[in-house]
């Protein structure tokens, strides 16, 4: 890769015959992609579960006056019925799509499920996006030159997927849950870009992490908000970097993981960053797949 040393926001390429689809895109991380890419000339259809919240963020980005449009489409990830009712929706709009970011989360949240029974880490951040990501595909792989960002962090590194207690009903603590979470988002993308792969597809799958960025996904822990991110966090500005960069670099080729450059990976500009040995364990992959598969009920056709 090049350029990745002080790759910023102006660096982004003209967007200008771009459809993205942006989850999560009311506050934080979203957001940020979100006004990144409209202001750059992208559509950006901002995928929110509080059409509320949604409208007063896309009313921010067009005070910005945008050369983009930004539309607003209302989905809970932690109902797959709402998915359901969201894919279709878009499908009646739109028989394309150039970028999907699958980037809305929970973290470290006291345990509860979803509409259909999971818990709400697994739940939300992996089986949500493996189901919108697996109704969408047909019109990503119609599209030229598509891709599918999956953001996940760097503190997949303390996770493991435990296919006993998926759903924390045995033992639950909340880190663990977020930790396995991301893992599951990082084993996702780099099966579905096997399987893009092996099939002959032209759209590819990449990751990002924001390092550690302030943004509100860390309600939950006053820990970190009130005393470790005024310290130690860089801006969510920073922290969509990465999630840019992989969304928008032509050589992006498909399986890359892009993160921040700097110490641990927590800070910094976009780079190609390492990630754990279980995120490459194809056997997890493979497994985790098929469970999510019969979870969700959202079978892929290549």
């Amino acid at each position: 890769m090049t350029e990745t040393v002080r790759w910023i926001e102006e660096n982004i390429p003209d967007q200008s015959k771009e459809l993205a689809l942006v989850t999560g895109a009311n506050s934080g991380l979203g957001y940020e992609v979100s006004r990144g890419l409209a202001l750059k000339g992208a559509t950006v259809v901002m995928a929110c579960r509080s059409l509320k919240k949604g409208e007063e963020a896309a009313a921010k980005i067009r005070d910005e006056n945008p050369s983009g449009e930004v539309r607003l489409m209302q989905l809970d990830l932690a109902d797959l019925e709402s998915v359901k009712q969201f894919v279709e929706t878009f499908r009646s709009e739109y028989s394309h799509l150039d970028v999907l970011l699958n980037n809305a989360g929970v973290m470290a949240t006291p345990y509860g499920t979803t509409e259909d029974g999971f818990e709400l880490h697994f739940g939300i951040n992996h089986l949500g996006h493996f189901a919108l990501t697996g109704q969408l595909l047909d019109l990503l792989e119609h599209t030229s030159g598509s891709r599918i960002v999956t953001v996940s962090s760097y503190t997949h590194w303390f996770g493991w997927i435990n296919f006993g207690d998926l759903n924390g009903e045995k033992f639950y603590y909340k880190w663990l849950a977020y930790f396995q979470s991301k893992l599951a988002n990082l084993l996702f993308a780099y099966e579905l870009r096997r399987k893009l792969s092996q099939h002959g597809k032209e759209t590819i799958s990449v990751a990002a992490h924001p390092g550690y960025a302030a943004t509100n996904l860390q309600q939950h822990s006053a820990l970190y908000s009130k005393v470790m991110n005024p310290i130690f966090a860089q801006s969510q500005e920073m922290g969509a970097l990465p999630i840019l960069y992989a969304a928008t670099r032509p050589e992006i080729k498909g399986g890359e993981y892009i993160g921040p450059d700097g110490f641990l990976g927590q800070r910094g500009y976009p780079h190609k960053a390492r990630s754990s040995k279980r995120s490459h364990n194809k056997e997890t992959a493979e497994r985790l797949w098929k469970v999510s598969e019969e979870l969700t009920g959202v079978e892929y056709s290549f």
